[in-house]
């Protein structure tokens, strides 16, 4: 009898046993390589950068908090302390000049001015207008605020471009006076007037009661002394110069009839002249140096 059922044709079903030797390196790197299979975690190079970038702004934070900590004003915003403390050089191209110090310097100088004048005119009652802009004169310049920046340990926070290590130095001793200044404007800009006010006196009551330097000239005080006493004008004589030409050091004397000679040195005869003088006032307890 004739078997009158249709042929069945089956398909062979592949094998699907895991891939070996070479085919089995190509199909996972294939899967590897698919988005949809790829690991999405962050390569360690990845995560070192972003640990060292952490380290750097924790850093930087940390710094500019001890900065804050000895100028004694906590900012509202850090930016105006930072270019306070900027220097030209450090600028990045297409920066502006207004985005150093310098602008800040001119507000903080004329700040400095008012808040020592008042505190001058209250301090000495008795002063004419004449004592008082010496006084002035001396706490205001830019020595004075440079001392000030020192003790507050400034040098080492202005931020300098690549100017070489021997100008960096020099550059930055230069230029302390005028950070401080910037610094007040700062403080006047973040704080107002209170807040510069407080810094002010903070660092220079004590300098106004103490004049660091002679209100007047110490040959003028010297001279005036000396023809009060009837005795003839002061003589200076250059004892010794040393030093190569182009930075000497003088060493000159101050004589007086029945006084033993005073010497100073400095720069020029002039500088040693004065030193001098200074040294025979306070050795004859002569006033109208120190004391205003």
């Amino acid at each position: 009898m004739k078997d009158e059922a249709k042929d069945i044709t089956t398909q062979p079903i592949e094998a699907q046993a895991a891939p070996e030797g070479e085919a089995a390196t190509k199909t996972l790197a294939t899967k590897s390589s698919d988005p949809k299979t790829a690991e999405t975690k962050p390569s360690a190079k990845k995560r070192t950068r972003s640990s060292k970038t952490k380290d750097k702004a924790k850093a930087a934070a940390d710094a500019n908090a001890a900065l804050e900590a000895r100028i004694g004003h906590t900012f509202a915003d850090p930016n105006l302390l930072m270019q306070a403390i900027t220097h030209v050089s450090a600028l990045k191209s297409g920066r502006k000049r207004g985005d150093s110090y310098q602008r800040l310097e001119f507000l903080g100088d004329h700040v400095l001015g008012l808040v020592v004048s008042d505190m001058l005119y209250h301090t000495f009652p008795n002063a004419d207008e004449g004592e008082l802009s010496k006084r002035l004169a001396e706490l205001v310049r830019k020595e004075s605020c440079a001392d000030v920046a020192k003790s507050l340990g400034l040098l080492d926070d202005i931020k300098l471009g690549s100017v070489g290590s021997s100008a960096d130095a020099r550059l930055r001793k230069s230029i302390l006076g005028d950070i401080c200044e910037a610094v007040i404007g700062a403080i006047f800009l973040d704080g107002g007037h209170a807040a510069a006010d407080e810094f002010v006196k903070r660092n220079w009551t004590e300098r106004m009661h103490k004049p660091r330097r002679p209100l007047r000239d110490p040959k003028t005080v010297l001279q005036e002394w000396a023809q009060g006493k009837g005795l003839p004008t002061p003589v200076y004589r250059e004892v010794e110069r040393t030093g190569p030409h182009h930075d000497p050091e003088f060493r000159v004397a101050v004589d007086l009839p029945g006084l033993a000679p005073a010497e100073g040195t400095g720069g020029s005869k002039r500088a040693a002249e004065k030193v001098a003088a200074s040294v025979m006032i306070e050795r004859e307890g002569v006033g109208g140096g120190n004391d205003g």
